[in-house]
């Protein structure tokens, strides 16, 4: 048996390593990227070298996931993953350990947990449609969706008033399911997967494009978001 010490920090190229099975596209540069927007911070050696600790690999791969998975623009990640680092920590329930960037469903005592809401918020939110679930399990997305309108709930927006976005959403869905119904009437093997991927590459085009035409919309009403973040510090 050896008796080597559990490496504490690894370099970007060992980083890479450890994450292109699963994310075949991750790179120095989209590293380097994530760090200038501010998404990680690694330490740094003397010699200038960054130093990812195994808390800095699970973050890059929470980030990942989600921009992959989630569609999730880096803002709305990075929002996340303040208001994680902020919120305490809840204390786990025999049996019913809190989930940390996982993609497999979860139970509702898990959502909860993960979410720091209680059973009327929930329930409020699935009379408004805003969180579903399939038996007793709920879709990884849940816990975007409720960590997200919990935020939104600091500006003063309430649950009854996200119906408008329920509603796009399922308009969206339509549409997508329109487009791909063609590949699944195909009765060659495969021909359902494929659908999921053009699905899935369709849905983050129409998550794109609805960001870019409420930007503009914001444009016109004259909030005009301002240069001079610290991109390059």
């Amino acid at each position: 048996m050896s008796a080597e010490p559990a490496r504490a920090y690894f370099g970007i190229g060992e980083v890479i390593a450890q994450l292109r099975a699963e994310f075949p596209d991750v790179s120095v540069s989209k590293i380097r990227f994530l760090e200038s927007e501010g998404l990680i911070q690694p330490a740094r050696a003397p010699s200038g070298y960054r130093k990812f600790g195994r808390a800095d690999v699970e973050r890059l791969r929470f980030i990942l996931t989600a921009q992959r998975d989630r569609y999730l623009p880096l803002r709305v990640i990075k929002d996340q993953l303040d208001t994680a680092e902020e919120r305490p920590r809840p204390r786990p329930v025999a049996g019913h350990p809190v989930p940390a960037g996982r993609t497999s469903p979860l139970s509702r005592r898990e959502l909860l947990d993960a979410a720091g809401i209680g059973e009327a918020q929930l329930a409020e939110l699935e009379t408004f449609g805003l969180v579903r679930r399939t038996g007793r399990q709920y879709a990884p997305e849940a816990l975007d969706a409720v960590r997200a309108i919990t935020a939104l709930g600091a500006y003063g927006v309430q649950a009854r008033h996200l119906r408008v976005l329920l509603a796009s959403a399922e308009r969206e869905t339509a549409l997508i399911e329109q487009v791909v119904a063609p590949i699944l009437r195909q009765r060659s093997l495969g021909a359902r997967d494929r659908a999921g991927q053009a699905a899935r590459e369709i849905a983050a085009l129409a998550v794109a494009v609805h960001a870019a035409l409420v930007g503009m919309a914001l444009d016109d009403a004259g909030f005009r978001e301002r240069d001079g973040g610290g991109a390059g510090r």
